[in-house]
C-alpha cells in the first residue's frame, strides 16, 4: 500500500476524471449515491463540519468510514470544506487493496492508522483532527491525558465492558510521539491500542488526535466529547485545578 506524507503538508488539487492504476475507469458506483447516509457523502458532510470547528484547516486531518468490508478514506491534500464523493479512495479491508484509487490524488497518509483501528478495535469509523486543544494537551501532559469527575465523560464508552463511563470514572488517553511521516506513527499507535484497551483515542504530541468508534456517529460523538474535555482540562490547568479529582 502506497501512502503520502502527512495530508496537512500536501497541496490541494482540482477534482477531475482520471484513470486508475489498472487503466480502467474509476469505480464511481462505489462513491456516487443519492443516499445521504452513504459513506462518501457522510465523509464530505463531516469534513465540512470539522473544518468549521477549526479541526481540519489547511487540508490537515482525515476521516475514514467502514461499510462491511469496504473502507472509505478521504484523500490527502484536498481542502476538507470542498471535498466531494468523487475524491474518495475505497479499500478492501481484508485484502488491504484499493478498490477505487483516483490517481490525481494521493492516498491519505492516515490510512495505515485507520486500518489499525479497524483491525484491532473493530471500529466502524476513525477520525483524525489537528485540534488545537489536542495539540496543547499533548504539550502539558506526559505519557497519558487523564481527567475525571466531569459530566461529559459519560458520553464515552468503557470499551472493555458494556456501557459508558460514569461521571466519577477516569478517562485515560495515551499520548505518542510525533514522527516526520504520518504513516510512521503506525507502530506506536498500535502499541498504545494494545497497552490501553479501554482507550477510544490516541493523542499525537504536537500533532493532533485519532478517535474511533463502533459507527461513524459514535466516532463523531466521542471526538466531540473528547475535544470538550481537552478544552476543559486546559482551562483547569490555567487555574491550577487538578484534572483528576482527588478521592
Amino acid at each position: 500500500m502506497t501512502t503520502s506524507n502527512c495530508s496537512c503538508c500536501s497541496h490541494a488539487t482540482t477534482p477531475q476524471k482520471q484513470e486508475n492504476v489498472n487503466g480502467k475507469a474509476d469505480n464511481d458506483q462505489l462513491v456516487i449515491s443519492s443516499d445521504p447516509e452513504h459513506p462518501a457523502n457522510l465523509i464530505c458532510e463531516l469534513c465540512r463540519m470539522f473544518y468549521n470547528n477549526g479541526w481540519v484547516t489547511g487540508t490537515g486531518g482525515g476521516i475514514s468510514i467502514r461499510e462491511g468490508n469496504n473502507i472509505f478514506v478521504a484523500p490527502s491534500g484536498v481542502q476538507k470544506e470542498r471535498m466531494v464523493p468523487e475524491n474518495m479512495f475505497v479499500m478492501d479491508l481484508e485484502k488491504q487493496e484499493y478498490l477505487r484509487r483516483p490517481e490525481i490524488y494521493k492516498p491519505s497518509a492516515c490510512t495505515p492508522l485507520f486500518l489499525s483501528a479497524y483491525t484491532m478495535r473493530n471500529a466502524g469509523a476513525c477520525i483524525h483532527t489537528h485540534s488545537q486543544n489536542a495539540v496543547m494537551v499533548s504539550l502539558l501532559f506526559d505519557k497519558v491525558f487523564e481527567i475525571s469527575s466531569i459530566e461529559q465523560i459519560k458520553a464515552l464508552p468503557k470499551i472493555v465492558e458494556p456501557g459508558n463511563l460514569w461521571y466519577s470514572d477516569k478517562l485515560v488517553i495515551p499520548i505518542i510521539e510525533n514522527t516526520e511521516k504520518e504513516e510512521d506513527l503506525t507502530d506506536s499507535l498500535q502499541e498504545a491500542i494494545r497497552e490501553y484497551p479501554g482507550a477510544t483515542a490516541v493523542l499525537v504530541r504536537r500533532h493532533g488526535i485519532y478517535v474511533w468508534g463502533e459507527t461513524v456517529w459514535k466516532a463523531k460523538i466521542y471526538n466531540e466529547a473528547i475535544d470538550y474535555l481537552l478544552e476543559i482540562a486546559l482551562k483547569m490547568k490555567q487555574f491550577n485545578i487538578p484534572t483528576v479529582k482527588p478521592k
